[in-house]
C-alpha cells in the first residue's frame, strides 16, 4: 500500500519501510521529511538515534511539534542496545494517538526492535527475521559493531 492520506510513501527515505497502515520505519530523516510524513498522515514519530550523531535531524523534536506531529526520543546507544529501551519503543508506540513513524540512522536500531517486539506478540521467528533482514540481520553478521546485538537479540 503506498497511498496514504496525502500522497505516496517517501520511499526515498533511508531503508523506508512500511509495517502497516499504522506504523512506518526507516533511516535518518532529512529537514524536507517531516512534512512529507504528515502529508502521509503519521500523528507521532519516535526517534531512537542519538541527538550528537553526525547524520542526526538537529532540533527534530521542534521541527515536528511545528507541524502537529508528536515526537518521542529514545537514545539508544549503538553500542550498549538494551530490553529497556525496547520496552519504551513498546510503550511509544502503544500510547500514540494514530500513525506512527519509527526511525534510527539506518534503520537497524528500529528493525531488530521490532523483531524482538514481534517474538513477543507471536510472530513465528522465521518470519520476524525475514522482516528484520529486508533491512540488516546482526544474527548473521560477523561485523564486530552487530556483537551487542547478537547479545540483545538472544538473550
Amino acid at each position: 500500500m503506498t497511498n496514504h492520506v496525502g500522497g505516496s510513501d517517501p520511499n526515498d527515505i533511508r531503508n523506508w519501510r512500511r509495517r502497516s497502515d499504522r506504523i512506518t520505519t526507516s533511516g535518518r530523516l532529512e529537514a524536507c521529511d517531516p512534512a512529507r510524513l504528515a502529508a502521509i498522515g503519521v500523528k507521532h514519530v519516535i526517534n531512537l538515534a542519538l541527538d550528537n550523531h553526525p547524520e542526526a535531524l538537529a532540533d527534530e523534536g521542534e521541527a515536528l511539534a511545528t507541524i502537529g506531529i508528536a515526537y518521542t526520543h529514545i537514545p539508544v546507544p549503538f553500542d550498549v542496545p538494551t530490553r529497556e529501551h525496547v520496552a519504551a519503543m513498546r510503550a511509544a508506540l502503544e500510547g500514540a494517538d494514530g500513525p506512527v513513524h519509527v526511525h534510527c540512522i539506518m534503520n537497524y536500531r528500529v528493525t531488530a526492535f521490532f523483531y524482538l517486539l514481534d517474538l513477543e506478540d507471536g510472530v513465528p521467528e522465521p518470519e520476524a527475521r525475514a522482516r528484520m533482514s529486508q533491512v540488516w540481520d546482526p544474527l548473521s553478521s560477523d561485523d564486530p559493531a552487530a556483537q551487542p546485538w547478537k547479545a540483545l537479540l538472544n538473550p
